[in-house]
């Protein structure tokens, strides 16, 4: 059977068991990148120098990847000390479809992180002994971890990052941690490893207290975003506020989503903010939600009964004086799934399950479509089903959007040990790539390629620029945009730093000589709260085709 009879095969299942979705359902396709990598991919940034850094923890046992025993690591199980000479930590070559093993001394797992505007990767917190580490990653090649023990002032595991304008990280949250801190202080803009120190204090954030649902908490990994005033969007349950950091005061409270379920982990639903048209006259924010579980649900799930999680999304306007959520239904029901921006707009749901929660073995029935929501489509036109992979992708799965336009996939363990037989959902060590319809080869001749400028260009705020780019086909100079888009830190569902900002759209010119080509001039963001420093992917996108993108760095 050919890829097209499978899919379309699929597609057949899913109309006779009663799911709706549009005409051109079932599109794109999935291949397997790696059927082992040593690790289990629970957390995944990609880099600037187009490597995906990826990692588990140091007390799920020794992986499949071996160290020499000059890195061996010191691991405390609660019993005794004793030794890993195994890798829990791997540098994914894209280019390559190679990986190389890192060295981590402390357990990074279920912690959380950030690309810095210099482009290393600074992750905090993690488990037990890690709690209160803070690591950092360059990317040069040759380059490990570097660990700064007791950098966190304190505990942070299951809590959020997010860069902030000044180029410092704001750690929200974590296990019985009400509270956040920043990284380094805000003072220190421009650090080394030897002068890192976090803030002076960890500021308490009652909004944690009230969330929380006590054993069950419903309040880890909060959903945070930068809003373009400066200030922090922080969801957490069922509800969000928006939160001055610097003067440690709420802004403004939003209502609960209808109906009240929760949507951070255990019962894990995802978020994004939708897009931010730059060349707008009044900047829209608009956060959207989706999935999750009912009340009560991972109470059942401990006691054997798997509860159908939820199909809904909600999506509010922050910027709205007026802020409701509207209410949407997905095909599928979906809890630990997966929201990725697309370069073209879109929004990608992915991985998960249909029945239960996030936690050790409670999650059921994986969700292997992959849908798409095109969030200027008017209501009840705006999800897609996708083509479905063959590999369960359950909790501590994860996704992120390669510079090519693909998905990278990988991750699901639901154990506290790597194990793989005799049970429902094994460790899963494979990494696949997952590519949209719009890398299709009928829309090749659509595709646009960058000739400039080159891929790490420097830009300053506000800077005016020129993309030049050629089209096989011929181009339809009203459905050119220019995108740009911050690689996230994928964790538990969610993508911290997650934003796709519209630089531009139309306003081509056309050149004939020596060779047929096209040129669009943009500006960059004006500004911090648009667009922190850092690195970023910048992309032409035609008739919602994007092109491979390329690295752009916005400076300080």
């Amino acid at each position: 059977m050919n890829k097209q009879s499978v899919v379309l095969f699929f597609c057949h299942v899913l109309l006779l068991a009663g799911m709706s979705f549009s005409h051109s359902t079932c599109t794109g396709y999935w291949t397997l990148l790696q059927d082992a990598i040593g690790i289990s991919a629970m957390h995944m940034q990609l880099l600037h120098n187009d490597r995906v850094v990826m990692f588990d923890g140091t007390d799920l046992g020794p992986s499949n990847v071996s160290f020499p025993k000059a890195k061996c690591s010191r691991i405390y199980n609660g019993r005794r000390i004793g030794f890993d000479c195994t890798t829990h930590s791997v540098e994914y070559d894209v280019a390559t479809n190679s990986f190389r093993p890192l060295a981590i001394q402390s357990s990074m797992w279920c912690s959380s992180g950030g690309a810095v505007h210099y482009g290393a990767l600074v992750q905090t917190g993690g488990f037990k002994a890690g709690d209160r580490t803070v690591r950092i990653l360059k990317p040069c090649r040759g380059c490990d971890w570097e660990e700064i023990p007791m950098g966190l002032l304190t505990r942070r595991w299951y809590a959020t990052n997010h860069i902030l304008p000044d180029g410092s990280q704001i750690i929200v949250g974590g296990r019985n941690s009400f509270s956040y801190e920043i990284f380094p202080k805000p003072a220190s803009f421009y650090w080394h490893l030897a002068e890192t120190k976090s803030a002076a204090k960890a500021y308490s954030l009652p909004f944690l207290v009230q969330t929380n649902d006590g054993e069950i908490e419903n309040n880890l990994y909060p959903f945070v975003f930068l809003h373009i005033d400066g200030s922090l969007f922080i969801f957490a349950n069922n509800r969000a506020i928006l939160f001055d950091y610097s003067k440690n005061r709420v802004l403004k409270a939003f209502p609960e989503i209808r109906g009240g379920n929760p949507r951070n982990y255990p019962s894990t639903g995802s978020a994004v903010m939708l897009p931010l048209d730059l060349q707008a006259k009044s900047i829209e924010v608009e956060v959207m939600i989706c999935g999750g579980a009912p009340k009560g649900a991972h109470i059942k799930a401990r006691n054997g009964i798997f509860v159908k999680a939820l199909k809904t999304c909600a999506r509010i306007k922050i910027t709205s004086p007026n802020p409701k959520w509207l209410i949407e239904i997905m095909p599928l029901p979906r809890v630990m799934g997966d929201m990725l921006l697309l370069p073209n707009g879109n929004v990608l749901l992915i991985n998960g399950g249909s029945f239960g929660t996030a936690g050790w073995e409670l999650g059921r029935k994986p969700v292997l479509n992959p849908v798409l929501y095109r969030p200027n489509k008017p209501p009840g036109a705006r999800f897609e089903m996708n083509a479905p992979s063959k590999i369960p992708r359950m909790y501590h799965s994860t996704a992120i959007l390669l510079r090519d336009g693909r998905i990278l996939v990988g991750g699901s363990n639901p154990h506290p040990v790597y194990n793989f037989s005799g049970t429902l959902f094994p460790t899963e060590l494979s990494i696949e790539a997952f590519h949209p319809s719009y890398l299709d080869p009928q829309f090749l001749a659509l595709r646009p390629t960058i000739l400039t400028p080159w891929s790490q260009m420097m830009l300053l705020h506000g800077q005016t620029f020129k993309v030049e780019f050629t089209v096989i086909d011929e181009l339809d100079p009203t459905e050119v945009s220019v995108t740009m888009l911050a690689p996230p830190f994928n964790t538990h569902s969610f993508s911290m730093n997650q934003r796709l900002l519209v630089l531009g759209v139309g306003n081509v010119t056309t050149n004939i000589w020596p060779d047929l080509k096209y040129e669009v001039e943009v500006s960059a963001p004006v500004g911090s709260n648009i667009a922190p420093p850092g690195f970023y992917l910048l992309f032409v996108v035609h008739q919602c085709i994007p092109s491979e993108g390329i690295w752009i760095q916005i400076l300080g």
